[in-house]
């Protein structure tokens, strides 16, 4: 097996993929903050500041100083990449980032993302349909937690059916810090190629999707080079980060049986037993934010012009101030302020579409299965250690 184990703001405990190792909460209750390598997909492994304090945590991401955009080159004659393609919301500060933030925030408002509830849970019906036929006993993370998302946004993007199989590789790679820096540009140039296509598609006729809405009422401000940055950015946070939100999120509900019953049982309790789940698993990829300036975090430690942070919003969820113990899993918890999407100026913009997605996704599975339950030890269940956001690699279930 893998032990659950993954970045270095991510780091999960031996035997216990829900709570923060000994790494983590070693640092938590350390005044000096330790600097440590944070991997990533094309611009290796950069040294940064580990925040784990929920108060340094929101002061940082909410401190304009942090910049995110610290890679950006938009004038780059190397290959495009994640880091210097325009469109991309994580790559601005300031004006252009409010700019681009209001764009795709109009494509997700309340009233969009409630009219796509009858799409998902059609998607979620066939998936769990399909699960139903091809059991008892499948890997819930090949039947489910990795195509369920995908094909929402599919959906979103206008993206044909058949092309589903090379974008869900392509994403998987996108998300890797296993391969090389070749591989990345390679995989991140076909990426671009094919968002190019429904870039063009979407111009000549705008489709009745995120991708469409973008085009329809904002085509005129921008490039066709930005409007692939979006998509791109849409694709890959979209799925990634869902996907491993449903697996782990599965995962903890069948080690909590008494949780399990608490979302299976009763209709009232989902809204917020989505939000503590987002709060405790925490999987998202790194926050990572340089600063512009000499600025003191914490207890007065400095962080020098150009030195990077990274926050780890696992950490900072469990190690929190609240009511009950922050490092219990407890669906009927009153929901509480949390970093699962970050924090500050550049919060999620879907987040809305991600907390409807995993409420349906979930609902729907242990209503439809009530007796669900693992079918390998808990101790074999295997993890991504190579991928920029937490997850299970396969879940074997039975009912």
């Amino acid at each position: 097996m893998t032990e659950p184990v993954s970045m270095p703001h991510n780091d999960r405990a031996a035997g216990c993929p829900f709570r923060p190792g000994p790494r983590l909460v070693e640092s938590h209750g350390d005044p000096v903050l330790p600097r440590v390598p944070v991997p990533t997909s094309q611009l290796g492994a950069i040294d940064a500041v580990l925040i784990t304090r929920d108060d340094d945590a929101r002061a940082v991401l909410s401190d304009p100083r942090y910049e995110v955009g610290f890679a950006f080159d938009p004038h780059t004659t190397g290959p495009r990449s994640v880091m210097n393609q325009p469109g991309v919301l994580l790559n601005y500060d300031g004006d252009e980032h409010t700019r681009y933030r209001r764009m795709q925030a109009g494509a997700f408002t309340m009233k969009r993302v409630r009219s796509l509830s009858g799409v998902i849970e059609k998607i979620v019906t066939e998936h769990l349909d399909a699960v139903e036929e091809a059991g008892p006993g499948v890997d819930l993370i090949a039947a489910f937690a990795e195509p369920l998302p995908l094909i929402v946004i599919c959906e979103l993007l206008g993206a044909p059916q058949e092309d589903r199989a090379a974008i869900l590789e392509r994403s998987s790679i996108a998300s890797s810090v296993d391969t090389t820096l070749e591989v990345q540009q390679d995989n991140f140039a076909a990426m671009i190629d094919y968002m190019a296509e429904l870039v063009a598609a979407h111009r000549r006729e705008p489709g009745d999707n995120i991708l469409g809405d973008l085009v329809r009422h904002h085509g005129a401000e921008l490039s066709d080079d930005e409007l692939v940055g979006m998509g791109l950015e849409i694709l890959v946070a979209g799925h990634g980060t869902l996907s491993g939100m449903i697996g782990t999120s599965v995962l903890a509900l069948l080690a909590h049986p008494e949780q399990l019953a608490v979302l299976r049982d009763d209709e009232s309790a989902a809204g917020g037993a989505v939000e503590e789940l987002f709060r405790f698993l925490a999987v998202a990829p790194p926050l990572i934010r340089r600063a512009n300036t000499d600025l003191s975090v914490g207890g007065g430690q400095w962080i020098r012009a150009g030195e990077c942070v990274v926050v780890s919003s696992l950490m900072a969820n469990q190690g929190a101030d609240l009511p009950t113990p922050a490092d219990e899993l407890d669906l009927r918890r009153k929901p509480v302020p949390h970093l699962a999407f970050g924090y500050g100026r550049h919060q999620c913009v879907g987040q809305q579409l991600a907390r409807l997605e995993l409420r349906l996704a979930l609902t729907g599975l242990v209503r439809r299965f009530p007796d669900l339950r693992l079918a390998v030890p808990f101790e074999d269940v295997e993890y991504r250690t190579g991928q920029l956001v937490f997850g299970v690699e396969s879940l074997p279930v039975t009912w």
